[in-house]
């Protein structure tokens, strides 16, 4: 129906181009040619440098066959390699699939025969567990070798050809183009397999522009900021901070591992003003040795996420130069998609009231529509008394665009017309929501995700288990750690670091329970396990 405004033309390329974050490292090497872009050990490259690489790295992709909607998954550090990934696979048309490194190698493989990926491009620190996982998929993608000056170790090569000898095969000034829709697929990245195989989470090109738009407001980023990657880039894609740093003309500042000495180091030699991490990167910087520490000579605005850091963690990091700021999100929402802005006149209140205040998830984030605390039978708000037990939905364009083969489980999330993040919270009286539980039973340890769920059925393997539970267990340096109750057989008899082994023999290291307590387990008149119960134990162990 025609309206008063109706111009009498339909939009076209004058007024209407679909988002897309590769136009931010584009403008960035046309406005900013020579400013520095990426730093990795003792070299750098600029932004003029960076948009050619990602460039030749699309048109490398595309001689080799790759096309629209193709999959291209990397096993990569942070280093500038997976930086240019973020965009040249893009500028192919084709999606990003970034798998975290410290998977194992069925899971790699499932991922890599899920998401049928065409090329692989592979750094020699994990040659090994990705040439185990290769050979147990079903097709075998273009493998590349990433060779890293940085990296001391000594993984094999187990690809047709190394990194840099692809990018000479690719032209530095490939005319990409842009994605048809803005709906269409940029990245696919695959959850922790809460009840079974990982789950694979498209993002599109809106989603991505605009959460990295929105992480420059909440993160308070100026012109030019200095970027420190200690969160792992396979994570949610950053957070969309590898495209968030190109509107800004900003400095990404590469780390192959997360340790106290080189983060100082960095903060110091290239004058870094951000970074984001778990908790763990707190621990990390706090409990350095003595000489391994350097004075600030500025404040460095430091973002995290999973649970919120304890009042004595805040005030240390505080104590020591940083600001935190605690957000809040899931892979299906490109990352985070709230955050506990926090008002000036809170600095006032007793220091108890104020360690309540930021024990809380907080507001939407800016590109977020809603994000709300709703009963899941009803749809309908809870009450606003921060005690009202729901769960925590998201509505908005930074919410993913489905599942990736996996269409009921889609529909399920979104069912009612937002997205169930399956996390149980309360809403306060100033709309700031809290969380309670997890449904999903989630133990965050370290920023990974750890299914206890996964780690239950190694357990459950053991010929001398009867039955088992596991829950988090607070941890102040890893924020949570999985802890087993364990119930045997009549008869058998284990140890609990038999168990442990056991289950290093079956599991991701990071995943495997640090402590075992043998104990009847406590269960409702029907069987099911009461886990809350545990939670309060856990506490004691």
């Amino acid at each position: 129906m025609p309206t008063a405004y109706d111009t009498g033309l339909d939009r076209n390329a004058a007024n209407f181009q679909p988002l897309t974050p590769l136009t931010f490292l584009a403008r960035a090497a046309e406005v900013f040619p020579d400013t520095t872009a990426i730093v990795h050990g003792a070299r750098s490259w600029t932004y003029r440098q960076f948009y050619s690489r990602a460039k030749r790295l699309g048109s490398a992709l595309a001689r080799r066959g790759v096309k629209r909607d193709d999959t291209v998954a990397v096993v990569l550090a942070n280093t500038p390699p997976m930086l240019e990934a973020h965009y040249g696979v893009a500028m192919a048309a084709a999606v990003l699939n970034t798998i975290n490194t410290r998977l194992d190698a069925a899971i790699i493989a499932f991922i890599l025969d899920h998401g049928e990926a065409k090329a692989l491009i592979v750094d020699r620190e994990f040659s090994k567990v990705v040439k185990e996982a290769l050979a147990l998929c079903k097709s075998r993608p273009l493998v590349i070798d990433y060779d890293d000056a940085e990296y001391k170790g000594a993984g094999e090569r187990i690809g047709e050809l190394e990194y840099e000898e692809f990018l000479r095969e690719g032209d530095p000034d490939f005319a990409w183009q842009m994605p048809r829709d803005e709906w269409d697929a940029i990245s696919l990245n695959y959850t922790s397999g809460t009840t079974g195989d990982p789950k694979g989470v498209v993002y599109h090109h809106r989603g991505a522009y605009l959460l990295a738009m929105a992480n420059v407001l909440t993160c308070g980023m100026g012109k030019h900021p200095v970027y420190l990657w200690t969160l792992p880039m396979f994570h949610c894609n950053g957070w969309c901070f590898p495209w968030t740093l190109s509107v800004v003309a900003g400095a990404h500042v590469c780390l192959r591992a997360v340790r106290a000495a080189p983060i100082y180091d960095a903060i110091a030699t290239h004058g870094v003003t951000h970074l984001c991490g778990a908790p763990i990167v707190m621990s990390t910087l706090l409990n350095a040795a003595p000489q391994e520490k350097k004075p600030l000579s500025h404040v460095v605005e430091f973002v995290t996420a999973a649970a919120p850091p304890p009042e004595s963690v805040l005030s240390a990091m505080k104590t020591a130069g940083f600001n935190v700021t605690h957000v809040y999100g899931l892979t299906e929402t490109y990352g985070p998609a709230g955050v506990n802005e926090w008002h000036s006149e809170w600095d006032a209140l007793p220091a108890a009231e104020q360690a309540e205040k930021k024990a809380r998830q907080g507001v939407r984030y800016p590109v977020l529509e809603a994000l709300d605390v709703l009963d899941p039978e009803t749809m309908r708000p809870v009450r606003r008394d921060g005690k009202t037990l729901g769960e925590v939905m998201f509505r908005g364009n930074v919410v993913m665009k489905g599942y990736l083969k996996n269409k009921s489980t889609t529909e399920r999330e979104f069912a009612g017309g937002w997205f169930h993040s399956g996390d149980l919270g309360v809403m306060h009286p100033d709309g700031y929501i809290q969380l309670k539980d997890r449904s999903k039973d989630i133990i965050i340890s370290g920023g990974e995700n750890i299914s206890s769920i996964e780690v239950e059925d190694a357990l459950y393997k053991h010929p001398a288990v009867a039955a088992v539970a596991v829950v988090a267990k607070p941890d102040e340096k890893w924020g949570e750690t999985p802890c087993a109750f364990v119930e045997l057989k009549p008869g058998q008899e284990a140890t609990a670091e038999e168990l442990i082994a056991w289950c290093r023999s079956h599991l991701a290291a990071y995943k495997c329970p640090r402590h075992v307590v043998f104990t009847e387990i406590p269960k409702t008149s029907t069987g099911k396990l009461q886990k809350f119960k545990l939670r309060e134990m856990a506490k004691g162990v």
